[in-house]
């Protein structure tokens, strides 16, 4: 007769221990890929709900601070601040003094429009701040301008033969927001 071992050997052990454990490898695996995807969708999801709501809410900030731009841009357009700014004397040193802090205090006053605004803008707008006062400082020096009223007639000159600095800026702001729709 033949004796058959019906104990199993440790090969035998083994081989059974691999063919349970390899299907439950498998399938904690593909669990674990599955679950990683879902975290990954899901927080992408939140966030692209809290950045939708977030620009639901800074939609009106932005557009009030390109408005609050705009109005600076029209109130530095030299021949609009000459008639508003008008001098206080005939000294011409000191008028161009008053239109440059005038421009200077409307800048300041709008110096935190540029957190709702693009770099690109804020710097156009600073240009157009810079190139407007360089115009003012510009006629001053001219040999014509000796008055007050020299330099304003010197400056509306200067803007009947070219743009205001404050045009270009604007238009920029323009199409800056129209590209927001």
């Amino acid at each position: 007769m033949i004796k058959i071992n019906t104990h199993p050997t440790l090969e035998t052990k083994l081989i059974d221990a691999l063919l349970y454990a390899i299907p439950a490898l498998i399938t904690g695996l593909v669990a674990y890929y599955f679950f990683k995807e879902f975290i990954k969708n899901e927080e992408a999801r939140r966030r692209f709900l809290i950045q939708k709501d977030m620009q639901v809410n800074s939609m009106p900030l932005r557009l009030q601070a390109y408005e609050r731009m705009a109005i600076f841009l029209e109130r530095i357009t030299p021949s609009k601040l000459i008639v508003r700014v008008t001098p206080t004397s005939s000294n011409k040193d000191s008028y161009e003094n008053l239109l440059i802090a005038n421009i200077e205090q409307e800048f300041e006053h709008n110096l935190a429009q540029q957190i709702y605004i693009s770099d690109d803008c804020w710097n156009i707008i600073s240009a157009a701040k810079n190139a407007t006062i360089q115009l003012i400082r510009k006629a001053s020096l001219s040999e014509k301008t000796d008055t007050a009223t020299k330099l304003r007639e010197v400056v509306l000159t200067e803007m009947m033969e070219k743009r205001a600095p404050s045009d270009a800026a604007l238009a920029y702001i323009k199409q800056e927001v129209s590209a927001m729709w």
